[in-house]
């Protein structure tokens, strides 16, 4: 993240100018490899839950944190995606949280 502004596309939408293309559902590894080269990173995931899929959601946050900054996902899922990369950027420190809270039970 950090340099990268995060984008959340359609599934069919073109791979924007720049940016690496890790492939649908690609390894941890091959994401980090293609994000410690300094560039923009495409992951495309695929799900055919009607609302947002568990899984699809843990897997947007493990590829945020390791680079990826580009996500082409089902429409369902995308109000999901856009959530966890908020989530992740505030977790790294790139964004303050949308809401602090502070414990005073």
């Amino acid at each position: 993240m950090g340099l990268h502004e995060q984008w959340v596309l359609p599934p069919g939408a073109p791979v924007p100018q720049g940016v690496a293309d890790a492939g649908t559902a690609p390894t941890a590894a091959r994401v980090a490899e293609l994000a410690a080269a300094g560039g923009a990173v495409l992951v495309t995931l695929v799900s055919d839950a009607p609302e947002p899929d568990p899984g699809l959601l843990a897997a947007v946050s493990v590829y945020a944190w390791l680079g990826a900054t580009a996500f082409r996902v089902p429409e369902p899922q995308a109000d999901g995606v856009r959530q966890v990369l908020d989530m992740v950027a505030s977790i790294q420190g790139a964004r303050p949280p949308s809401v602090t809270r502070r414990g005073l039970a």
